[in-house]
């Protein structure tokens, strides 16, 4: 996440003071990705080093305000129409533990896909309830319409990021039942079983076979809960 970067699209509004910019930038994001004040002034800082923001006096209760500057406008500009770099990508938490966790002692991979996948439905339940709330502030405008325009393009985000984690702890869990039966497979008939080379699916078993799981993660039943988030709404 490039805070300097939501800072400069701030500024651009207007001069600002430090703590301004970080409620602000809370409430265009809703507080998914929260500032302190200390990160604020230090990034403040850095662009005012790098010509980007210069301070421009004081508000009447004697905050320092901070303006951009034209450097400032165009680094704007190119983080704008530059595309977000994926070649990459950050650490992902889950990805780790899960690699980790296979082959590791006393650890089974399979209950630590379940229970993140509990977490992850509901994180999903969640992210919908808050979606409607968003719907509904954005169909009646107001004077925050524009950060409820904002706040409901980054809960559908999230929405698509978590439907999309539990397809893929679904698929995790269908390949490591896959890979038991090929072993099982290669046990029963005599022959060594070797760890399949780099990302290669291994061959369709033919016995035993193993149940089949199914590639629609189930929502926890709730009272009052959303079946689930659909596709977000235009």
């Amino acid at each position: 996440m490039s805070i300097r970067h939501g800072l400069l699209a701030l500024l651009e509004r207007g001069p600002r003071y430090g703590s301004q910019l970080r409620t602000e930038f809370e409430s265009r994001t809703g507080s998914t990705w929260p500032l302190n004040v200390g990160q604020v002034y230090t990034t403040l800082n850095r662009l005012e080093r790098d010509g980007m923001v210069a301070q421009g006096g004081e508000d009447a209760a004697g905050h320092t305000l901070y303006a951009i500057t034209d450097s400032g406008r165009a680094e704007l500009r190119t983080w704008f129409e530059k595309p977000v770099d994926r070649t990459s990508p950050a650490r992902d938490e889950l990805a780790i533990k899960l690699a980790m966790a296979v082959g590791a002692p006393g650890v089974d991979i399979r209950d630590v896909i379940q229970s993140q996948r509990r977490h992850t439905v509901k994180a999903m339940q969640d992210y919908t309830r808050l979606k409607a709330r968003a719907l509904l502030a954005v169909e009646g405008g107001g004077a925050r319409e524009r950060d409820d325009v904002a706040w409901l393009l980054v809960l559908e985000q999230l929405i698509f990021q978590t439907e999309a984690e539990a397809r893929w702890l679904d698929h995790c869990e269908s390949r490591l039942i896959r890979l038991s039966a090929t072993a099982a497979t290669a046990a029963a008939a005599g022959s060594p079983v070797t760890a399949p080379a780099g990302p290669t699916a291994p061959s369709t078993p033919t016995a035993p076979t193993a149940p089949a799981v199914s590639n629609t993660p189930a929502a926890p039943a709730a009272s009052g809960a959303p079946a689930g988030p659909g596709s977000p709404a235009s």
